[in-house]
């Protein structure tokens, strides 16, 4: 019989920290860890944190745990790396603790797994790190040499959005040609070509608006914001990244709220609402250029994916062009798991960061 690995896996967010053990592919625990900004706030930046984050890990773990065949968690900001699932080293640490690609709180990830995986003598993993780049070579132009574009997504979900779509479609994953839509707290859009993101567009500073983030703007009226005087370079960067889009216009990140709004008869919620729908379609056709018109499916996933009054949106703009599937959530706990099991039942290598 085959052996029911058990895997913990762990997900550091800004406002808390997700945690949950893995047996046999299921999970059969998991928690929520909350972190009230009251006691982060005696914390110089993330890696202050970290003391007290792995001390809650390990306490969780060592209620509920004796063995462990792996630990996994969400990879931060690294350096661009093909997909996959990676050994957590000495040269990833240090990365992640220069903050390489900017401060987030999945950078601690990679720490907390080895720091309680040396506990049980077991490998450390991340599973498709946000840095995950795989573009090909025309995607990395900007309009200026200067500016380099860089491929930073929600990969962890776009890579088992991929899967799952070939696996439903019956099409061998490699041969797959999907637009895979990661609709939340930012939109990620990828052509995705035989499991691969050859493009997306950078959902801190690109492509439609979300929630809370402006996505692309126009540059000549942004330039003049900037240099107005009435903004210091941290208000500008929330504006466009926290206190933009849906928030912006609305005062709200919450889609249940504006939903609601909508069905009161707001229609300002509404107008905002249908916008966004408009640029998340207009993101899925662009996209489709890059795949020769080639698509298998289009994929929506993500938590706004469970809004089925944006999805009825969008599917009437994209329709003629492929399938849609719907995949709501990420389920990104699972999704690091998966990635671990796959190494560790041998179904795939290792890499090495």
């Amino acid at each position: 019989m085959e052996k029911a690995h058990t895997i913990l896996i762990i997900n550091p967010g800004s406002t808390s920290t997700k945690i949950a053990i893995c047996i046999g592919g299921n999970i059969s625990d998991a928690e929520i860890i909350p972190h009230a900004a009251s006691d982060l706030k005696q914390f110089a930046g993330i890696w202050g944190q970290f003391p007290y984050r792995i001390k809650l890990c390990q306490e969780w773990a060592g209620k509920r745990l004796t063995e462990c065949s792996a630990v996994v968690a969400m990879g931060g900001l690294l350096r661009p790396l093909q997909g996959g699932t990676y050994l957590v080293n000495d040269r990833m640490l240090k990365d992640a603790r220069a903050n390489l690609q900017g401060e987030h709180a999945s950078n601690l990830g990679c720490a907390l797994a080895y720091e309680i995986a040396s506990k049980y003598n077991c490998p450390a993993y991340v599973v498709d790190p946000v840095s995950v780049d795989e573009f090909e070579p025309l995607a990395f132009y900007s309009g200026h040499p200067k500016i380099k574009r860089k491929c930073l997504s929600h990969a962890l979900n776009i890579h088992a959005a991929a899967r799952r779509g070939a696996e439903e479609l019956k099409i061998p994953l490699p041969q797959s040609s999907m637009v895979i839509c990661h609709l939340g707290g930012g939109i990620s859009i990828a052509p995705v070509r035989g499991g691969k993101i050859i493009d997306v567009n950078d959902a801190s500073s690109d492509g439609p608006f979300s929630p809370e983030r402006t996505g692309g703007l126009p540059l000549q009226q942004f330039i003049s914001l900037c240099f107005s005087g009435d903004y210091t370079e941290d208000e500008i960067r929330k504006l466009v990244m926290g206190k933009g889009g849906m928030v912006a216009y609305l005062g709200t990140n919450s889609i249940l709220e504006v939903e609601q709004r909508i069905l009161q008869g707001d229609e300002t919620a509404k107008e905002v609402f249908q916008a966004m729908a408009y640029q998340i379609s207009k993101e899925i056709g662009a996209m489709t250029t890059v795949l020769n018109g080639k698509v298998n499916a289009i994929v929506l996933t993500g938590g706004i994916a469970k809004s089925k009054m944006l999805v009825g949106w969008i599917e009437e703009r994209v329709r003629f062009i492929a399938p849609i599937l719907v995949y709501p959530g990420e389920d990104e706990m699972l999704s690091l798991a998966q990635g671990a099991l796959r190494v560790l039942k041998g179904e795939e290598q290792q890499k090495e960061y």
